[in-house]
């Protein structure tokens, strides 16, 4: 089974990398972003609370991602493998997931890490703003805090997958297709 973490900060391109990734490797998409995002469209009690914390630039709490991630593996058992766009995002959430898949007989292959630069992802996310409309995506003041936190909290997962010889940093600069043929080469070595 093929797990993938995809990981970068906000704006480094992982949805679009990870759609290629999904079509390569028949993988399912685990994005917490997506399922999040699904919960406050549906104005769920989990979405209300999470709208609340992301409008801010405020992880979600571990305990609720983790519960939303052991659904989605559960509804997909017979999957080829998985790749976590957007999760885990601290050493925490990755020791509870390495535990909860180690119950489910795999374990995350590689964490492949899409490394784009400040400024950029600056660029990158007010653009994407325009086009969504997506008000976290709108604020600088939020942009800056969310990459802040990025940086704080999940920049730390490096360290716990280059332990385990999973991390792989991959250049997110450059074409789409150009990106992702360097995740395909990190993902044959």
């Amino acid at each position: 089974m093929l797990n993938i973490v995809l990981f970068g900060p906000p704006g480094a391109g992982k949805g679009t990398q990870s759609e290629n990734l999904i079509k390569e490797y028949s993988l399912v998409h685990l994005s917490t972003g997506d399922i999040l995002r699904s919960e406050i469209k549906n104005g769920t009690a989990l979405g209300l609370e999470a709208k609340k914390l992301m409008d801010a630039g405020i992880l979600v709490p571990d305990e609720v991602v983790i519960g939303m991630i052991e659904s989605k593996l559960e509804e997909n058992k017979s999957a080829n493998g998985f790749i976590f766009d957007g999760f885990p995002r601290t050493t925490a959430q990755a020791k509870a997931l390495d535990n909860l898949l180690e119950k489910k007989n795999t374990s995350i292959t590689k964490m492949l890490a899409l490394e784009v630069e400040h400024e950029e992802l600056k660029r990158r996310l007010l653009e994407r703003g325009k086009i969504s409309g997506r008000a976290d995506d709108q604020d600088e003041k939020v942009i800056e805090n969310r990459i802040v936190e990025y940086q704080n909290k999940t920049a730390p997962l490096k360290n716990y997958y280059s332990a385990q010889n999973k991390f792989v940093a991959v250049n997110g600069i450059g074409t789409i297709e150009e990106i992702f043929e360097r995740l395909q080469n990190s993902l044959s070595n």
